[in-house]
């Protein structure tokens, strides 16, 4: 991409009324536009970084067992009468009367759809266990939307949800999610904590929400520092290991972890105190595991494997995955500007062209351009170096390499790695090695 002629709209000012710093970096970087309150476009970089999220996501659930389905937006509210949740879900649901008077909604989450998607085709034991995903965009009609993608009404989302013959079933299609979930935000970079929740309005029995410590967040976050020093990926053990992985989730939740909500002063004062973490946290994913809650009252029945009817066990599992944007921005920033992590970077790098007419400084910029293709922006503009200098620090390609007339005519490139700042002079196989390996 090449920055003359790429829409990338980079704004000097902060707008007013962004009041937290994602907020603040996503408008001026170009990565969205907010068209309503609670509602954005997403520009060509931000699109790219929402993908790239997006696929981490979907690779990690697929890792898991789970298949992806794809369910409208809209969705019909005889549904949700059959559940009970019609009713008692609040004013976020956005309601709607179509050109025949039929009540339908925007769909706020999927528990009621799926379920009726499944009890259509599924008739007996031998059709679980059985784990339905989408990524798909929501609508929650907030009161007071804020803070950009972090709290929007209009957002994108993976929810899955799970079906299983017994309770035991059920567990484990839980544990599995609990470890993708460790697994996906440790590939964005991210240290998320599991901790025990309240599981709200989505009801049930067992519920973990997945926190970043952000200083913006909406909850205190108490927890052991064990939690930032596992590694998730390479843990030995197998989501088909059903002893295996109860023994790792058991362990894994040994560690204290608490909102401010659950936190227990009693419990808090056992960890040693150079393990003790404490904060502001962002929720960034949330499993429940329900039971029956929403199987029997849509009627889903299969036959047992001794002839019995059998009324599946639930569990649902979501990642906000246009809200991560929002929480990898305030996890990986300084003064200058966003500083992404490389797994979701936008373009791994930027080629900042110091003396745009001059030969020899033009050769080499488009020799690693072309050397790069996609992974790299060319900021050929005849600018400022000072002005590219700040652009390629707000918008927080993880490398930025610096080529002037100086170093073409010596065959060097200058590297600068965005998150910590160091810089070295190498040749332009070397910078292009490097920028590949992201």
């Amino acid at each position: 991409m090449r920055l003359s002629r790429a829409f990338l709209p980079t704004l000097k000012e902060t707008p007013a009324d962004a009041q937290i710093a994602s907020h603040r970096l996503m408008l001026r970087a170009g990565l969205i536009r907010q068209t309503s309150a609670g509602i954005y476009a997403w520009l060509p970089a931000g699109l790219r970084v929402l993908r790239r999220v997006e696929q981490i996501v979907r690779e990690e659930q697929d890792r898991a067992g789970a298949q992806e389905i794809l369910m409208p937006t809209i969705q019909s509210a005889d549904l949700w009468r059959e559940s009970g949740r019609y009713d008692d879900y609040g004013k976020e649901m956005l309601r709607i009367t179509d050109r025949h008077d039929r009540d339908m909604l925007f769909g706020p989450t999927n528990e009621e759809m799926v379920t009726d998607i499944f009890r259509t085709y599924a008739k007996s034991y031998r059709d679980l266990p059985r784990n339905l995903y989408h990524i798909q965009w929501k609508f929650r009609d907030e009161v007071r939307p804020r803070f950009g993608v972090m709290r929007g009404r209009e957002f994108l989302m993976k929810d899955a949800y799970s079906f299983d013959l017994n309770k035991e079933g059920g567990e484990h299609s839980y544990r599995q999610m609990f470890l993708a979930y460790l697994r996906t935000f440790q590939r964005m970079g991210l240290t998320a904590v599991p901790m025990r929740a309240d599981t709200g309005p989505i009801g049930g029995k067992l519920s973990h929400e997945f926190i970043i410590l952000a200083e913006t967040g909406e909850s205190g976050v108490f927890y052991d520092a064990a939690y930032e020093t596992t590694d998730w990926a390479g843990a030995d053990v197998s989501t088909d290991d059903v002893d295996g992985l109860k023994t790792f989730f058991d362990h894994v939740t040994t560690n204290y972890a608490a909102t401010d909500e659950m936190h227990d002063t009693a419990a808090w004062a056992t960890v040693p105190e150079a393990r003790r973490r404490e904060g502001r946290g962002i929720e960034v994913g949330h499993i429940f595991f329900f039971g029956t809650k929403y199987s029997e009252p849509l009627g889903l029945s299969l036959a047992g494997p001794d002839g019995t009817t059998v009324v599946p066990e639930m569990g649902s599992y979501g990642i906000g995955v246009s809200r991560l944007v929002g929480a990898l921005i305030e996890a990986n920033h300084d003064e200058a500007g966003i500083k992404w992590p490389d797994s979701v970077a936008p373009w791994a790098a930027a080629i900042l062209n110091l003396r745009v007419g001059d030969a020899a400084t033009d050769a080499m910029c488009e020799q690693l351009y072309a050397a790069l293709g996609d992974q790299a922006v060319y900021d050929d503009r005849g600018a400022r170096a000072g002005e590219k200098f700040a652009d390629a620090d707000l918008m927080g390609f993880p490398w930025q390499a610096i080529i002037g007339p100086r170093g073409a005519a010596a065959g060097k490139v200058e590297l600068k790695r965005r998150a910590t700042g160091e810089r070295a002079e190498v040749s332009l196989e070397d910078a292009i090695a490097k920028i590949r390996s992201v």
